[in-house]
């Protein structure tokens, strides 16, 4: 398979169709082989090859490096949390749920409080609601939840300096994956295993007609 002839967007569309719950190459493989490309097509050649072959290795080794940038900022980790938790609460299912599982793990301990972490009564108009439905958290409107954690983790963010971290972190981890799909040679079973990807598109494709 020419790599050259390959542009980003389509190397981009091949790793989002493509099985990501494949296993990573062993460690051996992954820093077997490196040599320096003699010009800029192969180079340019090389790295797409190596970012479709070792994108598992690639992945891990990102989430690593984050992870290590993450453990040098405690109040990041909880900023990272409380941030994740205000982007979920939008979602309808989720602030339904949590509240729910919230209320009854209250109940176990204080019964009447579980009570007031009910959302309010809806009134029905002949079988419908007579508003909107609105969303509530342990009986206080969704947005107040959304304000609370977004606000504390904006804080933890300004005070930890972790979204400084993060990007360091971010910018390391995509330099070594650059320069080990820059360096690393694609060996004999790589460009096999692109060949046989690129046969089963092929064939998919005339199965289709």
């Amino acid at each position: 398979m020419d790599w050259g002839n390959v542009t980003a967007e389509d190397l981009i569309d091949a790793l989002r169709e493509v099985d990501w719950s494949s296993p990573p190459r062993p460690l051996s493989e992954f820093f077997s082989r490196f040599t320096i490309p003699r010009s800029f097509v192969k180079w340019n050649s090389r790295i797409k090859c190596n970012l479709y072959y070792y994108r598992t290795n690639y992945f891990i080794l990102i989430v690593v490096i984050l992870g290590l940038g993450f453990l040098r900022r405690p109040l990041a980790i909880l900023a990272a949390i409380l941030t994740a938790l205000s982007i979920a609460f939008l979602n309808d299912s989720f602030a339904s749920s949590f509240s729910e599982k919230v209320t009854r793990t209250v109940r176990q301990f204080s019964p009447h409080l579980a009570a007031k972490m009910r959302p309010p009564f809806t009134p029905v108009i002949r079988g419908r609601p007579s508003a909107k439905r609105a969303i509530y958290i342990c009986g206080r409107p969704r947005w107040v939840f959304v304000f609370i954690f977004s606000s504390v983790s904006f804080i933890l963010w300004y005070v930890s300096c972790g979204l400084l971290t993060v990007l360091w972190a971010l910018a390391i981890a995509l330099l070594a994956t650059v320069l080990h799909a820059s360096f690393r040679t694609p060996n004999l079973k790589a460009r096999l295993n692109t060949f046989r990807e690129e046969f089963r598109a092929v064939w998919r494709n005339y199965s289709e007609l």
